[in-house]
């Protein structure tokens, strides 16, 4: 361990930790944004896990909150939210795969969670989403606890998850 450190200290000069970038994250509220949030959401879900062009943009896009994540002014990760007949579901988030594993998934949760809880109207309402397996830890980090049986979606494995 400690050869290690010794090679990691001459390879950067330093043993501490890269900061990770800060992650702004923003409710969108023009189309300009929309269509970014949507070039993101095509890259992560239509080319990265193969799901059909058709169900990913749905007829739900217009009664939607959608949020925009950017680090340092780039743009690298989506969210939305929508009431429905059962609650508040949280949808669509998406991050780039080169900006994983720098918070940017913790940072559109968190911000779509606050955006829900300005919404007195919306207090006592269930809220949920659809988990893919490979973030079902981002989720219960925040609440959210897995219901039911697994099922698929677009062909990818899927936990319905409640905040408790």
């Amino acid at each position: 361990m400690r050869l290690l450190k010794k090679s990691l200290k001459h390879m950067t000069g330093s043993t501490k930790r890269v900061e990770k970038p800060p992650v702004e994250v923003i409710k969108i509220v023009d189309s300009a944004d929309l269509e970014i949030a949507h070039r993101v959401r095509y890259e992560v879900f239509v080319i990265g896990q193969n799901v059909p062009a058709d169900e990913e943009i749905d007829q739900y896009e217009h009664e939607c909150r959608h949020f925009l994540a950017k680090v340092n002014g780039i743009p690298c990760g989506a969210a939305r939210w929508r009431i429905t007949d059962k609650g508040v579901k949280l949808e669509r988030f998406a991050v780039l795969e080169n900006y994983r594993g720098q918070g940017i998934g913790s940072a559109l949760v968190h911000a779509v969670l606050q955006d829900i809880q300005k919404n007195p109207e919306l207090s006592g309402r269930m809220h949920y989403l659809h988990a893919q397996l490979s973030a079902m830890s981002l989720y219960s980090k925040f609440g959210f606890k897995p219901i039911g049986e697994m099922f698929q979606e677009c062909d990818i494995d899927h936990y319905k998850m409640v905040l408790s």
